[in-house]
């Protein structure tokens, strides 16, 4: 709206501009709060819980960027929201950090049950028939008996989520079902193409999340360099990702976890290579522990005898900088910190090995 002509006339002097400008802002506030609680709809969501966690805080979220968008205490086996939501949002209850099953908070009353997830309001009914067909098409897969009716069957999968997630690429469905399908395994091209045919999901924040990991991983391939990063130990001590790599060795670098079962198989692996080149000068071996707890990471040194360095605690420090999804990660640099080898494990990471120290 522009400026009345009356202020207009009168902007050069400062007291009475402010005052038409402070009027202007009021009466825009009240204006938007007012369209606001016009579109706003009540919602009330249900979740039964079991009676060990009556009285526990739980929290309703955001699905998408994180944010708690109320918190109550569970009382008689269930969890009780009620608000106002302007638009569906994907949302999930987190009771004492236990994760309830992902739903659609829109207007209406949301209630669970534990074999089919939530119901009772159209977008959710929605979701939990589409979970019904994709489940029997999960079941014609494996009673199928030949290649060709597991072939139908998965084909069956997939024309049910491309269906539904055209015919829904203007609400939250279908970016539910877009996170469900294979994005999160694409590069950062395969992701780029998929948002210009599904613009509308670009902007959802896992969606730029996804792809900044994309890009970050993109970065970080073979023929690209290092990224330092740096993790305060438990005694005090700061250990950087160049306190090793760039001097002049090979490096092979494992970002790994306690709780990760293929993280301890490729450490058989990397003992190997460790044995075996240990005596030459030519390579250092250094873990990171990330996603992990000091202490767990501790026994698991000890339990298993690893007797290379270890970059306690860093969490998701270098999984964000390196657009790290899943572990174990093994990354082999170069004397000057220049990535040879990535993403290799078994006998593929002992080739890749064998052949940069053969140069």
């Amino acid at each position: 709206m522009g400026v009345p002509r009356r202020a207009r006339a009168a902007s050069c002097h400062k007291s009475y501009y402010k005052s038409m400008k402070h009027n202007r802002i009021f009466i825009a506030a009240v204006a938007l709060a007012a369209a606001t609680m016009l579109h706003a709809e009540q919602y009330k969501v249900i979740v039964p819980l079991s009676a060990d966690m009556e009285g526990a805080m739980a929290r309703l979220v955001n699905f998408d960027n994180g944010a708690t968008i109320d918190s109550v205490l569970v009382e008689d086996n269930a969890a009780r929201f009620e608000g106002s939501v302007n638009e569906a949002i994907l949302a999930r209850v987190l009771v004492d950090g236990a994760r309830q099953p992902v739903f659609i908070l829109e207007p209406g009353t949301v209630s669970f049950n534990a074999q089919e997830g939530a119901f009772g309001t159209m977008l959710n009914d929605q979701l939990r028939a589409l979970g019904k067909q994709l489940n029997a098409a999960g079941e014609q897969y494996r009673a199928a008996t030949d290649d060709a009716g597991r072939e139908a069957a998965y084909n069956r999968y997939n024309a049910l989520l491309d269906s539904a997630r055209t015919a829904n690429t203007d609400n939250v469905l279908g970016y539910y079902i877009f996170l469900q399908g294979d994005a999160s395994s694409l590069d950062a091209k395969g992701l780029r193409e998929l948002f210009a045919k599904y613009p509308s999901f670009a902007g959802y924040e896992r969606s730029k999340k996804m792809l900044a990991m994309a890009e970050r991983r993109e970065a970080t391939q073979p023929g690209g360099k290092y990224i330092d990063f740096s993790v305060t130990q438990p005694d005090g001590k700061v250990m950087k990702l160049s306190d090793y790599v760039g001097k002049g060795k090979y490096t092979l670098v494992d970002f790994w976890a306690s709780w990760c079962g293929p993280c301890i198989r490729q450490t058989v692996v990397l003992k190997d290579i460790y044995n075996k080149y240990k005596d030459s000068g030519k390579l250092d071996v250094l873990g990171v522990a990330v996603w992990d707890e000091v202490d767990a990471t501790r026994r698991a040194i000890k339990d298993h005898e690893l007797p290379w360095d270890c970059i306690l605690d860093a969490q998701a420090v270098p999984t964000e900088l390196y657009g790290i999804t899943g572990i174990p990660c093994i990354i082999l640099f170069g004397p000057d910190g220049t990535i040879i080898s990535r993403d290799k494990q078994d006998d593929d990471l002992r080739a890749d090995v064998d052949a940069a120290l053969s140069k």
